[in-house]
């Protein structure tokens, strides 16, 4: 979950002692982006939008954009998720906020498709995540190297 800061504010008040102004300095605080959206929600839009891409992958292609996906088979359903993934950081340099908002929705229906495509469960991502949870960036990408170690049984050729 990504937190942004509130910017610091001065606040002019009244010193009692001499009734001059003083500027008061208020703490930075943090708050959370979901705070005007129920957070288990959150994630069961999530849930709700995979479960109709499961309903829909059996559907009639031409009147399902889920369904036409998913008949083109994983290839092309990875790399229209990739295309919208390219597009989001577009937007995310661009600095256009509004149009990153919408990518990201474009490239989380389309990473659920994926999902749908090779048979993964919104649960089983969920439950990774919790297993990361608390666990350093760092630290939990060095612990992925020890089980397949970078570049292990890759050759590498020098390219003139």
């Amino acid at each position: 979950m990504m937190v942004k800061a509130v910017k610091k504010k001065t606040v002019t008040k009244t010193n009692k002692k001499t009734s001059a102004p003083s500027a008061v300095k208020i703490k930075s605080r943090r708050v959370s982006p979901l705070a005007d959206i129920d957070p288990d929600n959150a994630v069961q839009v999530l849930n709700r939008l995979w479960e109709v891409v499961m309903q829909r992958r059996d559907a009639d292609p031409a009147v399902s954009h889920s369904a036409r996906l998913l008949s083109r088979g994983i290839g092309k359903v990875a790399q229209k998720f990739g295309e919208e993934a390219v597009e989001c950081l577009i937007e995310a340099v661009s600095g256009d906020k509004e149009a990153l908002i919408g990518e990201s929705a474009d490239v989380l229906y389309h990473l659920l498709v994926l999902w749908v495509a090779v048979g993964v469960e919104p649960a089983e991502v969920w439950r990774e995540l919790t297993k990361r949870e608390g666990i350093s960036g760092i630290a939990e990408k060095a612990s992925r190297a020890k089980i397949l170690p970078r570049n292990a049984g890759l050759k590498t050729t020098k390219i003139p």
